[in-house]
């Protein structure tokens, strides 16, 4: 009897062992791939995703406007998607299934709890809603998911980002759920530049999903930048544009 009771403790503690073994093994994973996603839009995504190429445009088309989403993200049931926050405190990229359950119903909560990397506190008289320059601007938008005090979900984005740049999107996404009672595929990845807290833009996918994208697709490119302010993307911090002498 003691020798089975002493086979039976060590096969517990065998299989303890290979548990904490496969967790260890998928956290290492999941860092890394999020250190090599991070790798790759640093060095493949600045142009014309950077700032120094913004043109006046709120957002531009990238990819010939063709979203990449790939078979197997495909889906016609909703879902979400977030992305865990890398070494530095930034969100990845956000993927979901929209479609009219998913959709929020009532008034949006509080979201000042949440601090996304970068953030800080900057004024100007010029801009709407306060003169606050930053925005904490929802990947996955709140009306379309109904996701709010997600950190995972919020990035430090101009109001410019969220509201001529992000906004027209996030409508069109809504009012064609509203209009066809179908799911639309929707992808939204920050793009930052090597070790800077404030993302340089993000880029937003969306494809229809039960007829292909027949119905919607787009694939674009929105520049976190505001009109008359000089951003410096590593800390957050800004000031006034000085006008370029011509």
């Amino acid at each position: 009897m003691a020798y089975y009771a002493r086979r039976k403790r060590k096969k517990k503690r065998f299989i303890k062992k290979l548990l904490l073994l496969c967790v260890t093994i998928l956290v290492l994973f999941t860092a890394y791939k999020g250190r090599e996603y991070f790798l790759h839009y640093n060095a493949a995504n600045e142009a014309p995703g950077d700032t120094e190429h913004w043109d006046g445009r709120p957002a531009i088309p990238v990819d010939g406007g063709i979203p990449g989403f790939s078979k197997e993200e495909i889906s016609t049931e909703c879902f979400v998607r977030l992305s865990g926050l890398d070494s530095l405190g930034r969100c990845g990229p956000a993927l979901a299934c929209i479609g009219p359950e998913s959709l929020a119903e009532g008034e949006r909560g509080e979201i000042g709890s949440v601090r996304p990397s970068g953030w800080q506190l900057e004024k100007y008289s010029f801009i709407d809603n306060g003169g606050f320059l930053y925005n904490r601007c929802h990947l996955l938008a709140w009306k379309l998911t109904g996701l709010n005090e997600e950190e995972r979900n919020l990035i430090t984005g101009t109001r410019y980002l969220n509201t001529e740049g992000m906004l027209p999107y996030e409508n069109e996404v809504m009012n064609f759920v509203y209009r066809t009672g179908k799911h639309v595929m929707y992808r939204v990845t920050p793009v930052f530049r090597e070790d800077e807290l404030v993302a340089r833009g993000v880029k937003i996918e969306a494809m229809s999903a039960e007829d292909g994208g027949r119905g919607l697709s787009f694939n674009v490119y929105c520049f976190n930048v505001q009109p008359g302010v000089d951003i410096d993307y590593r800390t957050g911090l800004s000031r006034m544009s000085v006008p370029k002498e011509e």
